[in-house]
């Protein structure tokens, strides 16, 4: 039908079924080679954004909220990906570049789920709204658009909508580009256009299909749907693909008269085949039942903001075993205004925290010693925080189950109750208001330095006033009027609690040793939000032992090849920093070279990058769950995007300084001017879309900033130029003072 038929109207988009839709037109096939969020995807959702909203047509995207149910292996999509990835990267390291990026094409990651990060931060900075369901995104649209107030007028989804008793859906929006071309300065410019005129949109029509199956009872259809497969409720029917019974394949008017020949009851059809291996194997039977009873009975947040099932009154008791436990009442807000993330949330109420493997494979005996020991402390201290704040339940009855891709029949148990008391006490003497935090911003900013409340620079620097920290020291307010209500003072204290949970503030707020580490790194970076992150996170990873030179992944291949073991080592510290940092590059896919070895340590920052963004965010959430906040606003979703640790970046800076450093160490000369010139030049063209020369500087700023402790200290940030190493050693002062960021890629 024509586009123009729905203007006027509200439509209800399943976020993940919208995703799914433009990766399929749009996959970067780059992207799970870099990893980080996506470089061209926002100029293509800017274009539906506009399009549509040009067009008359306004847009509520809904999120999937908490996993539910039983799912089938957690691991299989990401070793299936990691194993396409090795494969693609022995096809580029043959200069068979074209093959490599059909193979990555391949590999079906990113997931949407995986992308929904990114989603949300785009459709917030164009001003769409969103909300985040409690579990499944889809009967929250059926329930919007049933509601007596009818809340949006269409949904656009997938067909599993029918499940929840959709009657009509929108499938397709066929939104028309018309080239033109524009004189600009002389030259012939060649544009798109949105042609309303021609645009159109495809919808499908319950009532329609039940007609061409034969009139079919609606129950039928449904148990035809839920067998045909489901992305997130139940596989397909094993006997459907046995090609003795279906040998072209099967259709759904096939499921239909299955289920018809067996007097419309699955239960009969599975006893029918209940000699199939896969239908005894996989317990179909019991599958299908909880399927079902998820499908009828399925939490939404009401217009009222309670959590209820659908069909209430007919509801069982044990709705929970096949959908999941319930949260709090006030995290379910929480969650469906968007400030805080499932992921976690899901971790504490399913009882399971499953890792699968990352994009380059995670083979490294180091990637999985950090995901296995090394961040167990941080995701216990950020559970017990969380916990304790919750009712009795979640603090004494509680376990959380670790599982490890590499480790599939061992799994790690803790109970919560043995991480208790947590230490919130600890941190809750961080009240700061806002009369305060604006009177320092005051004393701090210079006009070269604008310092912004609720970032790290702000709140690491504001520290380094003792006079300003013994002030921080306060108690919650005993009136309403006096809690915590601005944006900045509610993150800027969420950011003080965190620095101190990660040992960067002590409990008189003043800065420890490693938050004076942390200061040095950013009198450097200055308020540059990407730098500043960077810097933290590279001093994390300096805390684990993980920022060095050391073989992390033997085997792997993009490492540095020209130049003495020295050189090569030098080249790989600094490319390691640099990929913490944001390459500049347009709306546009990424082209340029590659780098498994990068990838993997990108993992590791990534990794590391999400728990402390945890840790961060239930540093937050537990403000709110104490009552130091004043709950009575509307900037949710402006508190998530404004905390630091959001935006993931991928590791295309690391690669292409390691590519520029590397061909520097390959030359006779490689610390002469006119070198330097020269390679950069060539290097321009290597990342067709990007700014090669500012993306250079901003490395080397990262750099100077992660060293710049060794400056300010005799520890415990050292850099040896003999061996090309950073490391928590303090230097005797008349020692070397270590390799300049100009002369980062040669050990001389």
């Amino acid at each position: 039908m024509p586009l123009s038929c729905l203007k006027g109207s509200m439509i209800g988009v399943d976020a993940i079924y919208y995703l799914a839709t433009l990766l399929v037109a749009h996959r970067e096939p780059l992207l799970s080679a870099l990893g980080g969020f996506p470089l061209s995807l926002e100029h293509n959702i800017k274009n539906d954004l506009d399009n549509l909203r040009s067009s008359g047509v306004q847009l509520h995207f809904v999120f999937n909220g908490l996993d539910f149910g039983s799912k089938e292996d957690p691991f299989v999509r990401s070793t299936r990906a990691a194993d396409i990835h090795a494969h693609a990267f022995e096809t580029y390291e043959q200069d068979q570049a074209q093959d490599a990026i059909k193979i990555f094409r391949t590999s079906g990651v990113p997931t949407p789920a995986q992308l929904v990060p990114f989603l949300k931060k785009v459709l917030h900075e164009h001003d769409v709204p969103f909300t985040v369901a409690p579990y499944s995104a889809l009967p929250q649209l059926v329930y919007y658009e049933k509601h007596p107030d009818q809340f949006i007028d269409a949904v656009y989804g997938p067909s599993e909508l029918f499940l929840f008793g959709i009657d009509k859906l929108i499938t397709k929006f066929d939104l028309v580009q018309k080239p033109h071309e524009l004189i600009e300065n002389g030259y012939p410019i060649k544009r798109t256009e949105f042609e309303l005129a021609t645009s159109r949109f495809f919808w499908i029509d319950r009532k329609s299909c039940l007609e061409d199956l034969g009139r079919i009872p609606i129950e039928v259809f449904q148990d035809a749907c839920l067998l045909s497969g489901s992305t997130f409720l139940l596989g397909s029917f094993p006997p459907l693909h046995n090609p003795a019974l279906f040998p072209k394949g099967h259709t759904f008017r096939d499921v239909v008269n299955l289920i018809m020949a067996h007097g419309r009851s699955v239960v009969r059809l599975c006893a029918h085949h209940s000699a199939d291996p896969l239908v005894e194997k996989l317990n179909y039977m019991d599958r299908y039942k909880r399927a079902m009873t998820s499908v009828r009975f399925h939490p939404v947040i009401t217009k009222e903001g309670d959590v209820e099932p659908l069909n209430k009154n007919s509801a069982p008791t044990d709705v929970h075993a096949c959908v999941g436990y319930r949260l709090p009442e006030e995290l379910n807000m929480y969650l469906f205004r968007s400030m805080l993330r499932p992921s976690f949330l899901g971790a504490l109420n399913s009882g399971t925290v499953a890792i699968a493997a990352p994009f380059d494979g995670g083979d490294s005996p180091v990637y999985r010693n950090l995901v296995k020991a090394q961040l167990r402390p941080l995701r216990e201290e950020t559970l017990a925080l969380l916990a304790e704040s919750l009712n009795f339940y979640y603090q004494r009855a509680r376990d959380v189950t670790t599982k490890l891709w590499f480790e599939p029949d061992s799994e790690v148990n803790i109970a919560i109750k043995n991480l208790l008391p947590s230490r919130e006490n600890e941190i809750s003497a961080w009240n700061v208001r806002a009369d305060t935090i604006v009177e320092q911003r005051r004393v701090l900013e210079t006009n070269a330095d604008q310092l912004v409340p609720g970032t790290f620079c702000f709140a690491i620097r504001s520290l380094a006033d003792t006079s300003f920290a013994t002030r921080t020291i306060t108690t919650k307010a005993n009136h309403e009027d006096r809690l915590l209500k601005t944006r900045h003072e509610v993150t800027s204290n969420a950011i003080w609690r965190f620095l101190q949970l990660r040992g960067y503030v002590n409990k008189k707020h003043q800065l420890a040793h490693w938050g004076k580490v942390l200061e040095a790194s950013l009198l450097v970076t200055g308020s540059n939000k990407d730098q500043e992150e960077a810097a933290l996170v590279a001093i994390e990873l300096l805390r684990l032992n993980l920022l060095n030179a050391d073989t992390m992944f033997a085997g792997y291949s993009g490492a540095p090849v020209h130049g003495s073991e020295l050189d090569k080592r030098n080249c790989m510290l600094v490319s390691r920093v640099a990929s913490l940092g944001r390459l500049r590059h347009q709306s546009r896919g990424y082209r340029g070279p590659l780098s498994r070895h990068l990838l993997a340590y990108h993992s590791i920052a990534s990794t590391l990058h999400r728990s402390l963004r945890d840790s961060l965010e239930i540093s937050l959430a537990t403000m709110f769950l104490k009552g130091h906040v004043d709950r009575a606003r509307d900037d949710w979703v402006d508190l998530a995007f404004s905390l630091p640790l959001y935006e993931e970046h991928s590791c295309a800076l690391g690669v292409v300084v390691m590519n520029y450093l590397d061909e520097l160490n390959g030359k006779d000369t490689p610390t002469a001017e006119t070198t330097r010139e020269q390679q950069k030049h060539l290097a321009t063209g290597w990342v067709a879309n990007g700014d090669f020369l500012g993306s250079l500087q901003d490395a080397l700023q990262l750099w100077d900033a992660v060293r710049a402790p060794d400056s300010a200290f005799t520890k415990p940030v050292e850099y040896d130029p003999l061996t090309g190493q950073l490391g928590l050693q303090g230097r005797d002062d008349s020692g070397p003072g270590g390799a300049r960021s100009e002369d980062v890629g040669r050990g001389e």
